[in-house]
């Protein structure tokens, strides 16, 4: 096993373990059972939910502000503009998942320094990350720059297709930085514990893009550029405001302030994000492979209607995505603290809810299918029929995404990157594309659309696997389930 695990096991074990929980409870936890800084508390299934709520609002709310994207492409342009959004994000969120890494990676870093008792070293290690993320962004946009072209034209684009992808993601490119650094401080702000913060930065950020949305797209006709425009000025306001919030004196655990190169931590932080930043690569190189089956099988409507299933689902697992998210660094600070009675009842609690919302996800799709794709497409009746029967295959999925994303933020958590990136990395990159290159073959374009089912079926067992052969080497797993939950 990798040298994280046995230091894991050590950290784990021993009588000093008790005793450094114990100074790291005295040392860092608030009177007030309300605060949101006060990660050493026990937490009940409703103070978890509330304590997650707001990671959970935000990417509710960012969602709805994507789907809006959509809505106002789809409806105020053309059906190539709406394709060429669709073809060209993938790209752009390959070159921005840096944030993805660095804040996961590093929000586990810093939760487990705080538990630790050392307020002072997560202060440097959070300032590093940001700064790391802010000349990053730059290089990736000069790359981009060069790269986005000869990637679309590798992807099949051309014609009026390809100049739409380029007016789009020509703008995306160039401000990589501050997509970069959005997703960095929607992780840290929770890590700092100031998860309402993060919702509400989000919030204003969707609100600038959807106005912008409406007044570039729908009322000055300005079509993919205007879309661009309106992405990039939200993720300017996502990443300025909590600059300009950290850096001075402010009531969170966290201070952007001077810190020193730490080359060692920022290969930990990307070693342990690297789960989050290959399922965000596997999952845009998914999309790619998805566009170009589907170009081939159903031509542009085909990439249209993908677009429209991964708006929906996006706010289908948007709750998961903010639980996880949202709780994850409890679990690294009980972790640093070597607590494994409450990561027993942070895990036990973690499960039960995230079954729960994965099949009220597929309820939900399953029964609001034909409305849903009816706000995208409703005046195409071919796609708005092609749109439903894709969303009602699809949906099966929603059983099977809530533990596998948990199981991969839970080694991240622990500051196990590797497993994590296996789980991802298998699930979407092999299972996935193997399924979606497979499938077609067999069953028709509705291999498509069955691909990603048949996937996340068997990333649930082999993630099932990991999570129950490891429970002994972190103590996660409590002997009475039921118990823990009810606690």
């Amino acid at each position: 096993m990798p040298d994280e695990i046995e230091q894991v096991t050590e950290a784990a074990d021993g009588a000093a373990t008790a005793e450094h929980a114990a100074a790291s409870t005295a040392t860092l936890a608030s009177p007030d059972p309300d605060d949101t800084t006060n990660f050493a508390k026990h937490f009940s299934i409703p103070q978890l939910m509330r304590f997650a709520l707001p990671s959970m609002g935000m990417m509710i709310f960012m969602s709805l502000y994507v789907m809006v994207d959509g809505f106002f492409v789809s409806n105020f342009t053309s059906e190539t503009a709406f394709a060429a959004v669709n073809f060209t994000y993938p790209i752009i969120s390959i070159l921005g998942t840096l944030g993805f890494m660095f804040g996961t990676g590093g929000s586990a870093i810093v939760a487990k320094t705080r538990g630790e008792g050392d307020p002072e070293r997560a202060n440097r290690q959070f300032s590093l990350l940001v700064y790391a993320g802010a000349v990053a962004g730059v290089i990736f946009a000069v790359v981009g720059i060069f790269a986005l072209r000869p990637l679309l034209q590798l992807m099949g684009a051309e014609g009026n297709l390809l100049e739409e992808c380029m007016k789009y993601g020509g703008v995306l490119v160039i401000c990589l930085p501050t997509t970069i650094l959005q997703y960095l401080f929607q992780e840290l702000m929770i890590t700092a514990g100031k998860p309402d913060m993060a919702f509400h930065v989000t919030v204003a950020s969707g609100i600038t893009n959807i106005i912008l949305d409406a007044v570039l797209i729908a009322g000055m006709r300005m079509g993919v550029i205007g879309a661009a425009i309106g992405t990039v000025a939200g993720e300017m306001v996502g990443s300025l405001i909590p600059i300009i919030y950290f850096a001075r004196p402010n009531t969170s655990a966290l201070r952007l302030g001077r810190t020193n190169l730490d080359w060692k931590m920022l290969g930990k932080t990307c070693v342990n994000g690297s789960s989050e930043m290959v399922s965000n690569i596997a999952a845009s190189l998914v999309g790619i492979v998805y566009n170009v089956q589907l170009l081939a099988y159903l031509g542009e409507a085909g990439v249209s209607v993908y677009g429209i299933i991964e708006y929906i689902d996006f706010l289908a697992v948007a709750i998961l995505i903010g639980y996880v998210s949202g709780t994850s660094p409890l679990m690294s600070f009980q972790y640093g603290a070597g607590n494994r009675k409450e990561m027993q009842s942070l895990f036990a609690k973690s499960v039960a809810i995230v079954v729960v919302i994965g099949f009220a996800m597929f309820l939900t799709v399953r029964i609001a299918a034909e409305p849903l794709g009816g706000v995208f497409v409703g005046y195409d009746p071919d796609l708005h029929a092609l749109t439903t029967h894709a969303l009602l295959i699809y949906s099966w999925k929603s059983l099977f995404t809530g533990m596998n994303m948990y199981g991969s933020s839970l080694f991240t958590a622990l500051s196990n990157g590797g497993v994590s990136a296996v789980i991802s990395f298998v699930r979407t990159l092999i299972f996935e594309i193997g399924a979606v290159l497979l499938l077609p073959g067999i069953f028709g374009p509705d291999g498509i659309w069955y691909a990603v089912t048949v996937a996340n079926a068997v990333a649930f067992i082999m993630t099932l696997s990991l999570v129950l052969g490891l429970s002994k080497r972190y103590g996660y797993l409590p002997k009475k389930f039921g118990e823990a939950l009810r606690d």
